[in-house]
């Protein structure tokens, strides 16, 4: 099945249901979050309720020790954008892999890291770039969560969801997200190319540059095929 066609807007189980409200000033306090960060938090989010606690006690799944509990966080907005780096801080106050939920004017936007513990030091964890979906209305029709044996797999296929590219055969979900990753920065290597490309008057250096756009467009299509 195409996962990157499946729905992200998910009906969580009520069972699951956790309603708390989180202090602002609790998160940012626990995260050690700059002066800047702490400023962003409050001129650009309304309310953080931590909404679901995806747990073996609440939805019958094992963990695993990279997905212990999967948490949903509803964030209502005061702006129409969010700086990643408030959910980069709120990954760090909580040690949980989480999905949340942008409201801002009657619609949501789902976004996601995919967050792991680290290798090399078991009190921490690896966040790495955000995905998001578009916005979409608020009251909108919400599918199913998917089944899975675990909350390991739960959360992989949860984010597949978010990510553009699909999995390739026998690749795992850590080097899909790189992959990713290296995508967006060939991307961005390919629009300051183009832009040096079409700002360029002597022919050599038009010749030279257009051959190292070629080279990085190639990289492209080799990242997403």
């Amino acid at each position: 099945m195409n996962q990157a066609k499946l729905s992200p807007f998910i009906s969580y189980p009520k069972q699951a249901a956790f309603g708390r409200v989180l202090p602002k000033n609790k998160i940012y306090e626990h995260s050690g979050a700059s002066p800047a960060v702490r400023e962003t938090f409050v001129r650009q989010v309304e309310q953080i309720i931590w909404q679901f606690k995806l747990a073996p006690e609440t939805i019958n799944l094992a963990s695993k020790r990279s997905v212990p509990e999967l948490q949903i966080f509803a964030i209502q907005l005061k702006t129409p954008a969010l700086n990643y780096e408030v959910l980069r801080c709120i990954d760090s106050a909580i040690q949980f892999p989480i999905i949340f939920e942008l409201t801002f004017e009657g619609k949501t936007q789902v976004v996601a890291a995919f967050k792991r513990p680290s290798e090399s030091d078991s009190n921490r964890w690896v966040v790495s770039d955000y995905f998001s979906t578009q916005w979409m209305p608020t009251d909108g029709v919400r599918v199913a969560m998917p089944l899975a044996l675990d909350l390991g797999v739960l959360y992989e296929q949860l984010l597949q969801r978010l990510i553009p590219l699909q999995l390739r055969r026998n690749e795992t979900l850590a080097e899909l997200v790189t992959r990713v990753e290296q995508l967006r920065l060939k991307e961005n290597e390919a629009k300051k190319i183009t832009s040096k490309l079409a700002n360029e008057k002597q022919f050599n250096r038009k010749v030279e540059i257009n051959a190292h756009l070629r080279a990085i467009r190639h990289e492209l299509e080799n990242l997403t095929n």
